[in-house]
């Protein structure tokens, strides 16, 4: 277990300086879990509860009856949920940009015909609608 836990410690860290985030950004909180698991989850406090304090999300585990487990668990998912956040971020800006340019481009020449002939049309409807004489 401890080999696997320092392995995970260690992509865990990888994985948060990729992101550009801080170990020290991260809350930790400990309770009791509910549930099944009879005595040792009423008397151990083995619900995880991570808060990455800039950002303002949260992950609570309580999948396991091991406070490490559920605190592995709890880092995957805190990861997970933040780099989810960072390419939604990043696909809306995306299409905020292709928006843009999109809006930005020239018209093709068909349909700015078509819109010209409309508005001609338009406009000798309009003509017809003077007072009677």
């Amino acid at each position: 277990m401890n080999s696997s836990a320092s392995i995970s410690a260690i992509d865990f860290g990888a994985r948060l300086a990729r992101l550009g985030l801080k170990e020290a950004d991260i809350a930790e909180t400990f309770a009791r879990s509910s549930g099944p698991g009879g005595q040792h989850v009423n008397k151990v406090s083995t619900s995880v509860t991570l808060r990455h304090v800039p950002s303002g999300v949260s992950v609570t585990v309580q999948d396991s009856r091991s406070q490490a487990m559920n605190r592995q668990i709890a880092r995957e998912r805190l990861l997970a949920s933040l780099e989810e956040a960072r390419r939604a971020e990043k696909a809306s800006q995306r299409a905020a940009r292709e928006k843009v340019r999109r809006q930005n481009r020239p018209r093709p020449k068909g349909v700015k015909r078509r819109m010209v002939d409309q508005k001609k049309k338009r406009g000798a409807i309009k003509k017809l609608r003077g007072r009677v004489e």
